[in-house]
């Protein structure tokens, strides 16, 4: 399993190209219009280069790329296929990578939208990094941040994260149907094989049920009597819901959760053997039921006190504060348990930005209360955070030093209140006298 916040709202469409991962209605699959050259007019002006007089394109060639956003980006070609029955060279699509970009905008792509004059088919791995660093302004970098940047592999090894990549290189579901939401997904997820020629699946989004077809959908939904996750409803605050599903008993909601999860997670593995996990999903409530928004899971007994598993925000709700919510329901969690806690590495890229905001929010409100005058040990007791998070996230803010063999903070008031403005909001209040709650040891 991994975590992460997943971005861009379905809703908003393809709101802003920098925003990119979005996985919009909007979105096509394509990627982008033609730059009004065409098919034939582009093999023309390639026909100048004789290393270009052949089509298709290798496998590994490296292009220019018209993105969404209308400007050429340098691609690594994943894949091809044929687009048509025609035996025309001209007639294939290709699967590319955004060597720019997270993995999660790999795409397929039409002939016309690739820059033929810029092919390669040799390129040396220094040439590449440097085309690919990009002088950008500071509101650019922090979008890229957010969104595009790969993370998260720390625990494999180079031959694992080769393998890795050749198995989920391509994407075998492009969109998903949640609730009123379609979704451009972001990886791949193993599905099984007979639904890997559906370019769309379609989910029941009380159940998590997933289908080929809206009809079968419609005639599943007049049967389906759930109107929220299977579970136990522990904490309701306004029209937020938590439930609180464990995976032994509802072991088809937990693997169709993890399927679903799976592809908006690259860098985790997805467990099949949900017997040894709790989820909890969080809903948002109307008068037609429970509405997923997100969930993160823990294991039932966790000997590294890992207190998450794997978070997801779902791309249509992110942006509205659930991701902070959930972690900081998790700690909550580990509070009434008496334990501290700490997600399971590796964090992805969005979610070690998400936790370290989290961290960094928390522990400065502390620290400006007690003004400082205050150890790393009775931080970690009031904020269930592990004090070597702790340290870590004081360390990254220059808040802390070594003296006499121990860790001292030094923090002046007005160095804390710089860093509150910059970690930004603190997302949704977990209202704790809401929470009704036995930890799974203790239930019977």
């Amino acid at each position: 399993m991994g975590s992460m916040e997943a971005s861009a709202a379905s809703e908003n469409g393809a709101a802003a190209a920098a925003a990119a991962a979005a996985c919009s209605t909007a979105c096509n699959g394509s990627g982008a219009a033609s730059n009004g050259g065409g098919v034939e007019r582009r093999l023309r002006s390639s026909s100048a280069s004789a290393s270009w007089a052949h089509l298709p394109l290798e496998v590994g060639t490296r292009v220019m790329c018209r993105w969404r956003d209308q400007k050429l980006h340098p691609v690594k070609v994943i894949e091809r296929r044929k687009s048509s029955t025609s035996s025309s060279p001209a007639d294939y699509e290709y699967y590319v990578h955004y060597t720019e970009f997270n993995r999660r905008l790999d795409e397929w792509v039409k002939l016309e939208q690739l820059d033929l004059e810029t092919a390669e088919t040799d390129v040396d791995e220094k040439v590449e990094d440097k085309a690919t660093s990009l002088k950008m302004t500071r509101h650019q970098k922090r979008k890229i941040d957010e969104t595009h940047v790969e993370q998260g592999h720390e625990e494999l090894d180079a031959a694992s994260l080769r393998e890795h990549e050749e198995f989920t290189k391509v994407k075998n579901i492009a969109k998903i149907e949640l609730g009123r939401y379609e979704i451009d997904t972001w990886y791949f997820s193993p599905f099984p094989p007979e639904y890997n020629d559906s370019p769309k699946l379609f989910f029941c989004e009380f159940c998590l049920n997933f289908m080929k077809r809206k009809e079968q959908l419609q005639r599943h939904m007049k049967k389906c009597d759930l109107k929220h996750p299977p579970g136990d409803e522990i904490y309701r605050s306004g029209t937020l819901s938590m439930f609180e599903v464990d995976g032994k008993k509802n072991k088809v909601y937990g693997q169709n959760l993890c399927y679903l999860a799976k592809l908006f997670l690259d860098h985790k593995t997805l467990y099949y053997d949900v017997d040894l996990f709790l989820f909890y999903v969080l809903c948002e409530c109307d008068d037609r039921g429970c509405h997923m928004v997100g969930y993160f899971s823990k294991e039932k007994h966790s000997e590294e006190s890992y207190n998450l598993a794997c978070i997801l925000t779902l791309p249509p709700y992110q942006r509205k504060g659930y991701g902070k919510f959930l972690i900081a329901f998790s700690y909550e969690l580990s509070k009434k348990e008496g334990k501290v806690g700490t997600p399971e590495r590796p964090l992805s890229d969005l979610g070690l930005l998400s936790y370290r905001g989290y961290w960094t929010r928390v522990l400065l409100e502390i620290l400006k209360k007690h003004k400082s005058n205050i150890s790393i040990k009775e931080l970690s007791d009031m904020t269930a955070i592990k004090a070597d998070d702790i340290l870590s996230t004081l360390q990254s803010l220059d808040l802390i030093q070594y003296r006499k063999g121990q860790h001292v903070i030094c923090a002046d008031p007005k160095v804390l209140d710089r860093h509150l403005k910059a970690a930004g909001r603190g997302g949704l209040e977990v209202d704790v006298s809401k929470l009704i709650w036995t930890p799974y040891k203790e239930q019977g």
